[in-house]
């Protein structure tokens, strides 16, 4: 009986993790295409490795005094301009959203506001390539959910070896 729940909890577990994969994989081949101007932070992790830690104007924009300490999650609504690039509109509300508008999901922790991420990982020996970025390209699906896919440059190239 114990091997019948051993095997039977691993099976569930695969399962479980096979469909986050695929979810995952969905969000990134037909999520729309978002981009967030980064605020420039670039620490480096000894064990960790090589990676920019980013910040988003969009969220300077929607909470300039971060003075509360309460975790929260929420939604804000992006605007977005002819080349994909997203202002500060609102936060969410029963609003109905325009066809240039998109909300994202968002969390609060230890008074920093969060996306999908708060960093983007590159092997060592790479930063050069990535000092020149000023855009986060993420995926977006319809609920706000958020896969970072990409940083490009201020013209929008895509930079790293895609």
């Amino acid at each position: 009986m114990r091997k019948l729940i051993v095997v039977l909890t691993g099976v569930l577990l695969l399962v479980v993790v096979n469909v986050t994969i695929y979810q995952r994989e969905q969000l990134r081949t037909q999520g729309r295409v978002v981009l967030l101007e980064l605020v420039p932070v670039d620490p480096r992790s000894l064990m960790q490795g090589d990676y920019m830690a980013l910040n988003f104007a969009v969220v300077n924009a929607a909470f300039p005094n971060r003075q509360n300490t309460e975790s929260k999650d929420g939604l804000l609504v992006v605007t977005l301009n002819e080349r994909g690039v997203a202002s500060f509109k609102r936060l969410a509300d029963t609003t109905p959203l325009a066809t240039n508008e998109v909300v994202l999901k968002y969390r609060t922790r230890n008074d920093q506001v969060k996306f999908a991420t708060n960093a983007f990982f590159f092997e060592e020996g790479q930063a050069q390539q990535y000092q020149v970025a000023r855009y986060g390209e993420f995926r977006v699906s319809a609920d706000g959910e958020m896969l970072l896919t990409n940083l490009r440059s201020a013209d929008l190239a895509v930079l790293g070896g895609v």
